[in-house]
């Protein structure tokens, strides 16, 4: 059986950590998320709730030592929805989005 051929062209890191994800352009409502995975290009994340395929969304994440290679960083984050799937762990979807504008947020 042949291998799969990888066709993202930047690094995926798998990160199991909490994101807080705006749903539309300008909500001001956040909710809980899981991220799954980050890469330069674009998010994996867990949602409780429904959302639909090319819907904007943004989120904020810590983005720890271990990818950054100094210290942990916030980055606000502004994409787009591009795959939708049911998960199976607890009823959660499985969102994949473009990253089309991020952030790097300073500490207050």
């Amino acid at each position: 059986m042949a291998e799969a051929q990888e066709k993202r062209a930047a690094r995926r890191f798998a990160l199991r950590i909490p994101v807080s994800v705006a749903r539309g352009e300008n909500s001001n409502h956040n909710e809980p998320a899981q991220l799954r995975d980050v890469s330069a290009r674009g998010i994996c994340l867990y949602l409780d709730s429904p959302i639909e395929q090319g819907s904007p969304l943004g989120f904020t994440l810590t983005l720890p030592p271990e990818i950054t290679l100094t210290e942990s960083i916030r980055v606000q984050c502004k994409g787009r929805v591009v795959r939708v799937e049911s998960s199976a762990d607890e009823g959660k979807m499985t969102v994949a989005a473009v990253i089309e504008e991020y952030e790097f947020l300073t500490e207050s």
